[in-house]
C-alpha cells in the first residue's frame, strides 16, 4: 500500500495497492521533491477513464517500472475531477509540448512545479510511434542528472508560454451582429449528414445546441430555420445512435465514429445534465414525445444509478466491467432472445410475431453484431416505420419497446456492473440540479400544485423530479458547505479540496432554477449569498474571474480558463449567474461585472464559437430584452396565480426570469417582487423589461399578450 490509501477519491484508491510510491498532491510530497532535489512525475486521470486503467495495469502495477519511478521521481497522482486547476495548467503544458492532450496525463515537473516534459498514455513497449514508459523514465532521469540547466530552462519557457495564453488577446461587444456571425460560423461547420460537429471521436455539443435554440427565437433577421433544424437534427442523431443507452437511459461520453454508432461507454454526470436540458428545450419547442422520452429516461437513470441515498449525485460510471470495455452494455442475439423469450403478452392484440422479431427490426440486430461480434443497440427503424411494418399504431410500438427495454434492463441487472465513481462534486451537481429543477416545472412535476400555495408557492405535494431537485439542493448546502465554507468534493461523510469558480457558479445557477420552480426564498437567498462570495474570492478586476480563489493554494499560474470543454467554463457560468441575478434583483453591479467578462471573450467566441457555446448563450441573454415576471399572489386568488405562472412556463423562454410571492414579500425574496401590490385584492402579474413594468394583469389571457416578443 502507498499514501493513496488515505484518499477519498475512488480514482486515487484504484492505485492504492500499486508498487509505485504514490503521493496525493500535498505539501508533504512537494517538500519531499525539494528536499531530495528530485523531479516530480505527475499522473492525472479519473476513475472512468479507460486508458488510465490500461496504463495503470501495464506500468503502475509492474514492479520493475515502479522501481524506476520510485528511485528517480517523487510520484504524485491527481484526480482531475477534484483538482481541475492542476489539470488545466498542466494540460496546457502537454498540449504545448505535443500538440494534443487527453488522459491519462503524464507530466514531469521541477520541484518548483515547472513542467518540462509530458504526454498522455505511454505503452509498456514502444508502439504506435510512442516510446515505452520505461524509456521515457530513463531518459528523463538522465536529463535531470546530466542536463539540468537545459531542463530548468525548458520549464521556465513553458510556464511563460502558458502565462501568455491565459489572457485573451481581443475584446468585442456582445452585439447582435457578433452573435449572428457566431451563429453562422457554427452552422457552416455542422455535419448535416450525420449530425453534430467534427470528426471521430465525436462529442455531444449541448452548449452549441442550446445557443442555436436560443437564436431561433431571437426577434429580427437571423438564421432561425437552419439553427433549429441543426439543433434538432443533432439531438435526434445522438439519441438514435449507440451513444444513448436505450435500455437504461443516459448518454455515454462520446462516439468513437462519425455516425454516433459505437460509444466510449463511460457515463458522466455533467454530460447527462447538459443533454437533459437540451432535449427538454427541444420538447418545449416541438412537443415531440421523442424528446420528452429521452429526458424522462435519462433522469430516471440518474435517479436509479447515480444518486446517493441522501440526494447528492455521483460523478460517473466506468466504461469497463470485468476488465472489458462496454461489456455491461452490449448484447448478443442469444442474450436478447433469452431476455425476451417468454411469449406472454401485456398487449391486447394478437400480433402474430415474436418479441425478438419485433425488437431486432427496431434495432437492426444481426448474428454478426455491429461491434466486435456484439451489438450496441441503436435504432434502425423509427416508431412510424415499425408501426407500418407490423401494422400497429405508433402508441403500441412505443409501449412494446418500453416493455422490451424493461425486460433487457432486468437481464442486464444480473451482470457485473461497471464501477461507480461515487464522489459528489459541487459543480457537476449544480448542473444536474438545474436539469432536475427545470424538468420538474416543464414536465408537470412543477411547483404549482393542487394544494394551498401557502408558505412556498411552488412546492408540489407530489413530483419525483422536484423532490430530487430539492433533496439535492439541501444536500449541497448542508454537506458541501460545512460551517458556511463551500467545498469541492464530498465522499463517505468527508468534504475535501478547495472550491473553484465553477463550483460557485454552477451551484448558483442550480439554485436559481430551483427557486423559479418552487419560489422558496431560501434558494434565492443562498444563491445571492454565494454570488457575493464568488465575486469577493474570484474576481479579476481586469475582467472576468480566476478559476481559483484569492486565498487558495499558490501555483505557478493562477488559471483563468475561458474556453468551454466538456463542462462549461467557470467564467461563462459565473457570467450567466450574475446576469440572471441582476434580472431578479436589479443590481447594476452584477450586470457590469458580467458585461466586462463578456467583452473580454467575445472576440474569441465569434471566431471560435465551438469552444465558447455557453458564453454565447450568456451573451444572447445579455443582449436580449429579458422579460422579468413578478407574480403577487392573493390568498383567495391562488388558482389564477397558478394559471399565470403556468402560462410563463408553457413555452421555451430562455430570456425570462420569474419570481412569485404572497404578500408581505419577505426581505430575502428577489427585489423584483418589492412594492408590487395586488390588484383589487386579486393575484397580479407584472411583466417588466429592465425594471420598467407594464400595467399588471390578473388573468392568463391578458398575461399571454404581454409575453409576446
Amino acid at each position: 500500500m502507498n499514501r493513496l490509501t488515505f484518499s477519498t477519491s475512488p480514482y486515487l484508491l484504484q492505485h492504492a495497492n500499486n508498487p509505485v510510491d504514490w503521493h496525493p498532491w500535498s505539501e508533504e510530497a512537494l517538500a519531499k521533491a525539494r528536499a531530495e532535489n528530485k523531479p516530480i512525475f505527475l499522473s492525472i486521470g479519473y476513475a472512468a477513464c479507460h486508458w488510465c486503467h490500461v496504463m495503470a495495469h501495464e506500468s503502475f502495477e509492474d514492479e520493475p517500472t515502479a522501481a524506476l519511478m520510485n528511485e528517480h521521481f517523487v510520484n504524485i497522482k491527481v484526480d482531475r475531477e477534484e483538482r481541475p486547476d492542476l489539470d488545466g495548467i498542466y494540460m496546457q503544458a502537454v498540449v504545448a509540448l505535443t500538440g494534443s492532450g487527453g488522459w491519462p496525463m503524464s507530466v514531469f515537473l521541477t520541484p518548483d512545479l515547472r513542467p518540462f516534459y509530458g504526454g498522455t498514455y505511454f505503452p509498456p513497449v514502444p508502439r504506435h510511434n510512442l516510446p515505452s514508459f520505461r524509456d521515457v523514465l530513463t531518459s528523463i532521469a538522465n536529463a535531470w542528472k546530466n542536463r539540468r540547466e537545459e531542463v530548468d530552462r525548458a520549464g521556465t519557457q513553458l510556464i511563460q508560454h502558458i502565462q501568455s495564453q491565459t489572457a485573451p488577446s481581443t475584446s468585442a461587444e456582445f452585439a447582435e451582429e457578433n452573435l449572428a456571425l457566431a451563429e453562422k460560423n457554427i452552422l457552416d461547420t455542422y455535419d448535416w449528414g450525420n449530425g453534430g460537429w467534427g470528426a471521430a471521436p465525436k462529442f455531444p455539443q449541448p452548449m452549441m445546441i442550446e445557443f442555436l435554440l436560443q437564436r431561433n427565437i431571437t426577434p429580427g433577421p437571423s438564421l432561425k430555420g437552419r439553427s433549429e433544424s441543426a439543433a434538432l437534427h443533432a439531438l435526434k442523431a445522438m439519441a438514435r445512435g449507440g451513444m444513448y443507452d436505450v435500455v437504461g437511459g443516459g448518454f455515454s461520453r462520446y462516439s468513437t465514429d462519425n455516425f454516433w454508432r459505437v460509444p466510449h461507454f463511460e457515463k458522466m454526470l455533467y454530460d447527462n445534465a447538459q443533454l437533459v436540458r437540451a432535449y427538454l428545450h427541444a420538447w418545449q419547442i416541438t412537443k415531440d414525445p421523442f424528446f420528452r422520452r429521452i429526458v424522462e429516461e435519462t433522469l430516471a437513470f440518474v435517479s436509479r444509478e447515480m444518486t446517493h441515498p441522501d440526494g447528492g449525485f455521483y460523478s460517473s460510471l466506468d466504461a469497463d466491467s470485468e476488465g472489458v470495455e462496454g461489456k455491461f452494455y452490449v448484447w448478443t442475439p442469444e442474450e436478447i432472445r433469452a431476455a425476451l423469450a417468454k411469449e406472454e403478452s401485456v398487449f391486447s392484440e394478437n400480433t402474430g410475431f415474436s418479441n425478438y422479431e419485433f425488437f431486432s427490426a427496431a434495432y437492426g440486430i444481426t448474428d454478426k453484431g455491429n461491434w466486435e461480434g456484439n451489438t450496441v443497440l441503436q435504432r434502425a427503424l423509427d416508431d412510424a416505420s415499425l408501426a407500418a411494418r407490423f401494422n400497429l399504431t405508433e402508441e403500441a410500438v412505443a409501449a412494446k419497446l418500453t416493455y422490451y427495454h424493461e425486460k433487457l434492463l432486468a437481464a442486464r441487472g444480473r451482470r457485473v456492473r461497471p464501477a461507480t465513481d461515487d464522489k459528489i462534486l459541487t459543480s457537476w451537481n449544480g448542473l444536474m440540479l438545474a436539469a432536475y429543477a427545470e424538468a420538474a416545472r416543464v414536465l408537470g412535476n412543477h411547483g404549482v400544485g393542487e394544494h394551498n400555495l401557502g408558505e412556498h408557492i411552488g412546492s408540489p405535494q407530489h413530483g419525483q423530479l422536484y423532490n430530487q431537485a430539492a433533496r439535492n439542493a439541501d444536500f449541497l448546502l448542508t454537506h458541501l458547505r460545512p460551517e458556511g465554507q463551500l467545498r469541492r468534493s464530498w465522499r463517505d461523510g468527508k468534504t475535501t479540496h478547495e472550491v473553484f469558480l465553477e463550483d460557485y457558479a454552477a451551484l448558483i445557477l442550480g439554485l436559481l432554477e430551483l427557486y423559479q420552480t418552487d419560489f422558496d426564498d431560501k434558494w434565492f437567498a443562498s444563491a445571492l449569498e454565494l454570488a457575493e462570495e464568488m465575486i469577493q474570492r474570484f474576481r479579476d478586476t481586469s475582467g472576468g474571474f480566476f478559476d481559483t480563489p484569492t486565498d487558495g493554494e499558490v501555483l505557478p499560474i493562477r488559471s483563468k480558463d475561458l474556453q468551454d470543454n466538456a463542462t462549461p467554463s467557470g467564467n461563462a457560468l459565473a457570467t450567466e449567474a450574475l446576469l440572471k441575478l441582476s434580472a431578479l434583483t436589479g443590481r447594476g453591479d452584477f450586470r457590469d461585472i458580467a458585461e466586462a467578462a463578456l467583452r473580454q471573450v467575445m472576440g474569441l467566441a465569434v471566431r471560435y464559437p465551438t469552444a465558447f457555446g455557453r458564453w454565447l448563450s450568456a451573451a444572447e441573454f445579455a443582449s436580449a430584452k429579458v422579460k422579468q415576471v413578478a407574480v403577487i399572489v392573493s390568498e383567495d386568488g391562488q388558482d389564477s396565480a397558478r394559471e399565470m405562472i403556468q402560462t410563463v412556463r408553457a413555452e421555451y423562454r430562455p430570456n425570462f426570469v420569474i419570481a412569485a410571492a404572497l404578500p408581505p414579500v419577505k426581505e430575502n425574496a428577489p427585489a423584483l417582487l418589492r412594492d408590487r401590490p395586488l390588484v383589487d385584492g386579486k393575484s397580479a402579474a407584472y411583466v417588466c423589461e429592465g425594471f420598467v413594468c407594464l400595467r399588471p394583469v390578473t388573468n392568463q389571457n391578458d398575461l399571454e399578450k404581454l409575453l409576446l416578443p
